[in-house]
């Protein structure tokens, strides 16, 4: 890895641009969100794809599997599949998935790397509930979070010619610190995806405390992802997504504490690489009733810098600070190919 750009980057919100760029519409009547498109429409999914892919380009593309699951599947219901699509079938999914991302790649030019897309099980829940991590009493605990994971996994390590053709896993958008150990102990069952350079990456929603929505800290959160004695998979990057970019630089230099008290324990080697893909918004929040991205009623308008702007200043100053491998960056939910473009602009300056 110490060949590689120390700072790559990765595309953006990829249903919240179906949704803007494409006038698609998601519902509960579609729990796979923007996988769906795998079922009803690749091509317009690799329309969108391409237009970070190609568009801006993008370093790091991300797969639409992230809400991929065996009841996602099972409550898709459409002409070809009036009672839903069963397990069986999902393989062919996974294999479009990664499919239709090399199609948005193109054969000439396009040099994004693949990181295959696993969301938690909240973000399949309907309404998904990554946001506030609260969760089912069948998926309420570590070790059944961990059998869920594990089971789901088993969808993914079929994916052919894997190592070739995914560089990166992607296990984002995690609400839970049991859910973070309970992820790290499935892929100690799934290899093919474990032996992949891979994330973990955590959402902070609340506006008033940098916590995660079960209420742990970043602290927390880096020790569950990192500490050897939780499994033996670990990470070869953390991250932070869907969270304000105005809150990332004092998560970060959370995080970054919490890394060296476990290299001083013993218990890290060597510091990760970082993965920063806030969302694009300017302070509005997901209602997971309307479905909707709504700005709350105590929120004002304020003068600041755009969104490209603020967050190349983070990337800058933690990457003088000088702890992280390597520095993944781009955006989450709301933005879009445009903002990811102006982002590498004023980062890289092309």
């Amino acid at each position: 890895m110490s060949s590689e750009p120390p700072i790559l980057i990765l595309d953006g919100g990829l249903g919240t641009s179906l949704e803007r760029a494409y006038g698609c519409t998601f519902t509960p009547a579609t729990p796979l969100w923007s996988s769906h498109l795998l079922v009803s429409d690749p091509s317009l999914l690799q329309r969108c794809q391409a237009d970070f892919a190609r568009g801006v380009p993008v370093d790091v593309l991300l797969t639409a599997t992230y809400q991929f699951s065996v009841a996602g599947f099972a409550g898709t219901r459409t002409g070809a599949h009036p009672r839903g699509i069963a397990r069986s079938e999902i393989p062919r999914y996974v294999e479009e998935a990664v499919r239709t991302a090399e199609k948005a790649r193109g054969d000439q030019g396009g040099h994004a790397q693949l990181a295959l897309s696993v969301g938690p099980y909240g973000a399949c829940m309907v309404p998904s509930q990554e946001y506030s991590g609260l969760y089912d009493s069948e998926h309420d605990s570590e070790d059944a979070l961990r059998d869920w994971h594990a089971d789901r996994m088993e969808l993914f390590s079929g994916i052919d010619n894997l190592a070739s053709r995914i560089k990166y896993v992607a296990l984002e958008t995690i609400p839970r610190v049991d859910e973070i150990r309970a992820i790290r102990r499935a892929l100690d069952t799934a290899p093919e995806l474990a032996q992949r350079p891979l994330w973990m990456s955590c959402l902070f929603p609340h506006a008033d405390a940098d916590t995660l929505p079960d209420g742990a800290s970043p602290e927390d959160a880096i020790r569950a992802m990192l500490d050897p004695d939780v499994a033996a998979t670990q990470p070869w990057g953390v991250g932070i997504n869907c969270t304000k970019v105005w809150k990332l630089d004092s998560l970060l230099r959370r995080y970054e504490a919490a890394v060296e008290g476990l290299v001083r324990e013993g218990k890290v080697d060597a510091w990760p690489a970082l993965l920063l893909y806030p969302d694009g918004t300017n302070g509005e929040v997901y209602n997971t009733t309307t479905q909707k991205w709504e700005l709350p009623e105590d929120v004002k308008e304020e003068e600041r810098a755009t969104w490209e702007e603020q967050l190349r200043d983070v990337v800058l100053r933690t990457q003088e600070r000088g702890h992280w491998r390597q520095i993944i960056v781009g955006g989450c939910c709301m933005a879009g190919a445009e903002d990811i473009k102006r982002l590498r602009h004023v980062l890289l300056g092309r």
